[in-house]
């Protein structure tokens, strides 16, 4: 045992010491754990024990009680991060030459953050590429395995689009300051949905939560249109329904409900809106359903772009997606399905975070939403079957399972009659059943993702051409040459004999003209 864990990197080496500390075990004891129960036809002994020494620490640890203090400190992303650090590079020939992790590590740790909490998100659109480049960071691989073990920060289904998403401005890499101002901003997100009050004369269903709200004092105006008329009040999703308040001269009106979960013909989509019916500002949608009488129409005001119009409508339809979803594969199961709501209301608490991080250039909502994602995605369909196969082999009672999540970030009133959520046991469980992805789910978001960089590719190209001229000199070489299509027809009618008069003049013409050249 002492000669393999010679092999390991420092930065594994100090995890394995945290997570026995946290487990209060040995650090003898929990590898003699993972030897008990580790095949050598595996392989890779330093990344597996890593592997072994974080879910059982999570599991045991984490997922138990309100991480919230943790996140807010910095202890949880701390450890997490370099769990991941640890993942990435187990071996101690993984780890740069001339500086090692820990030492990175620690350097980080004593180094105070100079910028004040409400620059941070300027601060990491636009300068924090030329002030991490040097920090160690993380890769998607080891985002996503995180995301596997657990499902906070990430979620296996489309954790790599996440990823690609959030370290846009890094190269691709993951530094611990955006981390930890991702996860805190989540838990803010989620203390300020708390903090939301219920619409006006709506008794909200046990396992319904307010997911995004506008149109109050402190947040930007929503406007519904009726007619020529129009009334200002507050709009309320949660992951049922749509909910309109207009406003009165002391207190909301009664809600008007969208209910977005009925099996019913229903759709919404972008629309604009103006004065006197004139379409002047492409700032709204209109949601129909054959449960309502008149469409409604809700306007977003801003002054540039239709940014907030683009967020609702994703939320929105990602809500209807939701349970189209469920009906579609048959998913009645209160386990299943409370499973699928709590891993939708995690992705929308994850836009909602990284809204706040990239202010200046807003995230493509679609990136942190499952079923919006692959409703665009090619193969998207296929995707989500996989899916939905997974799901029946995820046990939604385990200790790091999506509900499980929202239980300790305090965001929990009840739980499915039937569902037992179990004690973690002392051997840690498989990846399997702390939600990781199945070979053949994997296959089908690499297929998928894989097949969108074609289409992107392909875009690109296309746009190029654009700038270049070519597509406008062939589309400027195609209009000269469209009344060369009225020649031929016109040349088979002379040979069919069509008009009689026509052919003798061409024949007269012919001759004339074969005449006077000779």
């Amino acid at each position: 045992m002492a000669t393999k864990l010679e092999y390991l990197s420092s930065i594994a080496e100090d995890v394995l010491k945290r997570c026995a500390q946290k487990l209060e075990i040995p650090v003898e004891g929990l590898v003699e754990e993972f030897e008990s129960g580790w095949n050598p036809d595996e392989g890779d002994y330093c990344k597996k024990l890593v592997e072994f020494c974080s879910s059982k620490t999570l599991c045991q640890k984490m997922c138990q009680d309100s991480i919230q203090e943790k996140i807010n400190d910095g202890s949880f992303s701390r450890l997490t991060y370099d769990m991941m650090l640890a993942w990435e590079r187990p071996r101690y020939y993984d780890e740069d030459g001339t500086e090692s992790v820990a030492k990175e590590h620690e350097e980080r740790i004593a180094r105070k953050a100079t910028q004040e909490q409400e620059d941070i998100p300027l601060f990491y659109s636009d300068i924090m590429p030329l002030l991490v480049t040097n920090e160690a960071s993380v890769g998607e691989d080891a985002f996503v395995w995180m995301g596997s073990q657990f499902p906070l920060v990430a979620d296996v289904a489309n954790g790599r689009f996440t990823f690609e998403t959030l370290t846009a401005p890094t190269g691709l890499r993951l530094h611990h300051p955006a981390y930890d101002i991702f996860l805190k901003n989540m838990d803010k997100c989620i203390q300020h949905l708390q903090n939301q009050t219920k619409p006006n004369g709506v008794e909200l269903a046990d396992d319904e939560y307010i997911l995004h709200v506008e149109g109050t004092a402190s947040s930007q105006r929503v406007v519904r249109h009726v007619g020529t008329t129009s009334w200002p009040g507050r709009l309320t999703l949660t992951n049922y329904a749509l909910y309109f308040e207009a406003s009165g001269i002391i207190n909301y009106e009664d809600a008007i409900k969208m209910d977005l979960s009925k099996d019913v013909e229903q759709s919404v989509k972008p629309a604009a809106t103006g004065p006197w019916g004139a379409q002047l500002f492409d700032k709204a949608i209109i949601y129909e359903s054959s449960d309502l009488s008149e469409e409604i129409v809700l306007e977003f005001p801003e002054l540039t772009s239709s940014t907030r119009r683009e967020h609702w409508l994703a939320l929105i339809r990602e809500i209807m997606f939701l349970h189209q979803f469920l009906s579609k594969y048959n998913i009645n199961g209160p386990i299943q399905a409370w499973e699928i709501h709590a891993r939708t209301i995690l992705g929308i608490i994850r836009l909602h975070a990284a809204r706040e991080m990239l202010r200046i250039s807003p995230p493509v909502p679609t990136k942190f939403l499952i079923f919006s994602l692959y409703h665009e995605l090619p193969k998207g369909d296929y995707v989500l079957e996989e899916f939905a196969d997974s799901l029946k082999k995820v046990n939604s009672g385990h200790s790091c399972s999506a509900s499980s999540i929202l239980r300790i970030m305090n965001m929990y009133r009840s739980i499915p009659s039937d569902e037992i959520v179990e004690k973690p046991s002392q051997e840690v469980e498989s990846s399997a059943s702390a939600l990781e992805d199945s070979p053949s789910l994997k296959t089908a978001i690499k297929q998928s993702r894989e097949e969108e960089n074609e289409v992107l590719i392909a875009k690109a190209m296309t746009e190029e051409l654009k700038d270049d001229g070519v597509i406008d000199s062939v589309m400027v070489l195609t209009e000269l040459l469209k009344p060369l299509k009225h020649v031929v027809p016109w040349v088979q009618g002379i040979f069919a004999w069509e008009r009689p008069i026509n052919t003798v003049a061409v024949l007269v013409l012919s001759l004339i003209i074969t005449y006077m050249c000779h």
